[in-house]
C-alpha cells in the first residue's frame, strides 16, 4: 500500500508526538481510540467504561480494580481544546433516567478521564506518580473508511465503486446513480450542475447500502454519509467517473473530479489521519456483527471488505525508545463484537469465533508487526438476563428484556414498555458457515434467516439503602483488562 502521509505530515507528526512524550514524562496519559461502523455502539461503550470506573462498578476481570487498587476516577478537562467533549453526563442520563440508546457518533468527541491508583509493585511506586489519564477520542468508524482512500488515485477509487455497485447485493440500489453515469461523458466541459447531481445520486446509494435491509459496511467516502458543516462544499461534491481518460483534459468534467477528490483529501482525510488517529496508543474497533448476519452472507463477506481496509491503516506495532519519542504507534488492539446480551451466553463463544474469522483474514493481510490484538464478544451495556422457559419436555435457554417500540416477534408488536422473553436462536457451529448463504432452504427462507430483536437499556439495580448500581455489562472487565491494565499494574 502507498503511503498515507507526505514528509510534512510526517514532521508535523513527530513534533507533536515529541511535544506530548515531554508533556507525559510529569502527566502519564493513554490516548484510546474507540471506533466502529454505524450502530456497533461506540457511544454506549465510552459511556459505560467512565459510569463503571467512576462508580466503582463490578468488574472482577479487571484486577485494578478487584485488588482495590484504584482509589479514584474522575473527569476532568481534556487536553484538545478544539475538540468537542464527549457529552458523557447527557448520555449517562438517556441510559440511565430515560432508559433510550444514546444519539450515534456524528462526529469526532474526546473525554478525559484519570484514574488515581496504588501500583501492585514496590519498584513501581516508587516511580511511579499513581496517576493515568485516560484521553478517549470517539469518532465514527465511516470516517476511518476515507483512510485508503489516501493511498488510491481517482481512477482506482472510481474503478472499485463501479466493481462494487455491480455486486448482487447493491446493484438495484446503485442503478439510478449507475444510469446517470451512464449518460456522462467524462471528458465533456466541467458542469457544477452535472457534478451536483452525480454526487447526489451516488450519495443515495450508499445511505442506502447502510440500511438495516442491506447492512454493508464498505462505503466510503465517509463524509458523504455524514457531512456535517462541510455539506455542499466542492470537496463533497464529487463522484466516480466511467470509462476515464489516462489523462484528463484540462477543463473536463474529469479534471474537475479528480481535483475535488484530491482536494477532499487534502483537507478532510489526511488532516483527521494526522491529527487523530497517528496520535493513539491504544484502538478498539466495535463490530455489529450480528446486523451483518441479519442481512446475510453478503454483508458479512462486505465486512470483512471494510475491515481489512480498516486494520491495513492503523500504525500498529512497537517501536524502540528512539522512535516512540518522535511517532506513535498502536500497540494494544481490542476488536469487540458488540450485543453479546442480544444472544444467551451458550453462543457467546460461537459470536467471538466467528468475529475471529472475519478478522483473523484481516489481522493477516493487515500485516500487524508487534502489536498485540484481543478478540472479544461483548456489551457494554447488558440489556437482557437470561432464563429458561420449558416448551412440551423441552427447556429452552431464553433471555428476557424489553424490546424497543415498534419491534416485532412472530407477528406482535411490541410498545417499548412489556418485557418478554425472547429464544434467540443458535449462531452457527462453524464460523465459515457466515460466509455462505444465510438462507439456504428455498422452500421456507424466513426460518433459515438469523433474526435479532432490539431491547430498551436496563432498569438500574438498586442496593438496599436505594443506591443505583453501575451499569450492567457482558465482558466490559476483560476489554478494560486488555486495554488499560499493563498501565494500571
Amino acid at each position: 500500500m502507498a503511503s498515507l502521509t507526505t514528509l510534512t505530515d510526517e514532521a508535523r507528526i513527530a513534533l507533536d508526538t515529541f511535544s506530548g512524550r515531554a508533556t507525559g514524562l510529569f502527566s502519564p496519559t493513554l490516548r484510546i481510540g474507540v471506533t466502529g461502523l454505524s450502530r456497533a455502539g461506540k457511544t454506549v461503550f465510552i459511556t459505560a467504561l467512565v459510569h463503571n470506573l467512576i462508580h466503582g462498578g463490578r468488574l472482577p476481570l479487571f484486577e485494578a480494580q478487584k485488588s482495590g487498587r484504584i482509589a479514584q476516577a474522575k473527569l476532568e478537562e481534556q487536553p484538545d481544546d478544539a475538540v468537542p467533549r464527549f457529552q458523557y453526563e447527557d448520555h449517562v442520563a438517556a441510559l440511565v433516567e430515560d432508559r433510550i440508546w444514546p444519539e450515534s457518533t456524528r462526529a469526532i468527541s474526546e473525554l478525559r478521564l484519570t484514574v488515581e491508583f496504588e501500583s501492585a509493585s514496590g519498584w513501581n511506586r516508587m516511580f511511579s506518580s499513581g496517576r493515568l489519564s485516560l484521553d478517549i477520542v470517539d469518532y465514527p468508524g465511516e470516517w476511518l473508511l476515507d483512510l485508503p482512500l489516501l493511498a488510491k488515485s481517482y481512477a482506482t477509487f472510481s474503478r472499485e465503486a463501479f466493481e462494487l455497485a455491480q455486486l448482487p447485493v447493491r446493484a438495484d440500489l446503485a442503478q439510478d446513480w449507475l444510469a446517470l453515469s451512464g449518460t456522462i461523458d467524462p471528458d465533456a466541459p466541467a458542469e457544477e450542475l452535472a457534478a451536483r447531481k452525480l454526487a447526489e445520486t451516488f450519495s443515495a446509494y450508499l445511505r442506502a447500502c447502510r440500511e438495516d435491509k442491506r447492512a454493508l459496511s464498505t462505503l466510503p467516502p465517509g463524509r458523504f454519509l455524514m457531512p456535517g458543516d462541510m455539506e455542499g462544499s466542492p470537496a463533497l461534491t464529487f463522484a466516480p467517473l466511467p470509462t476515464l481518460s489516462e489523462r484528463a483534459k484540462p477543463g473536463s468534467l474529469q479534471a474537475m473530479m479528480e481535483r475535488r477528490y484530491e482536494a477532499y483529501k487534502t483537507h478532510v482525510v489526511r488532516p483527521f489521519f494526522r491529527e487523530h488517529i497517528t496520535r493513539l496508543d491504544r484502538q478498539i474497533v466495535l463490530i455489529d456483527a450480528m446486523q451483518a448476519m441479519n442481512a446475510g452472507a453478503e454483508a458479512v463477506a462486505d465486512l470483512e471488505r471494510a475491515l481489512t481496509e480498516i486494520l491495513a491503516c492503523f500504525r500498529q506495532g512497537r517501536g524502540s525508545v528512539f522512535t516512540d519519542l518522535f511517532s506513535r504507534r498502536i500497540d494494544r488492539l481490542l476488536i469487540a463484537a458488540t450485543k453479546a446480551d442480544h444472544l444467551h451466553h451458550e453462543s457467546h463463544d460461537r459470536l467471538q469465533a466467528i468475529v475471529r474469522k472475519l478478522t483473523d483474514r484481516a489481522i493477516k493481510r493487515a500485516d500487524f508487526s508487534g502489536a498485540k490484538v484481543e478478540v472479544l464478544a461483548m456489551a457494554a451495556v447488558r440489556a437482557t438476563r437470561e432464563g429458561t422457559v420449558k416448551q412440551g419436555r423441552e427447556v429452552l435457554p431464553v433471555i428476557i428484556g424489553t424490546p424497543l417500540s415498534g419491534e416485532t416477534i412472530d407477528g406482535q408488536s411490541f410498545d417499548g414498555n412489556t418485557e418478554t422473553a425472547i429464544f434467540p436462536g443458535d449462531l452457527p457451529e462453524k464460523p465459515d458457515s457466515i460466509f455462505q448463504d444465510l438462507q439456504t432452504s428455498a422452500e421456507a427462507p424466513d426460518e433459515a434467516a438469523i433474526r435479532f430483536v432490539r431491547f430498551r437499556p436496563p432498569r438500574l439495580e438498586r442496593t438496599a439503602e436505594g443506591v443505583k448500581l453501575s451499569l450492567p455489562h457482558i465482558r466490559l472487565d476483560r476489554a478494560l483488562q486488555f486495554l488499560i491494565g499493563d498501565r494500571l499494574a
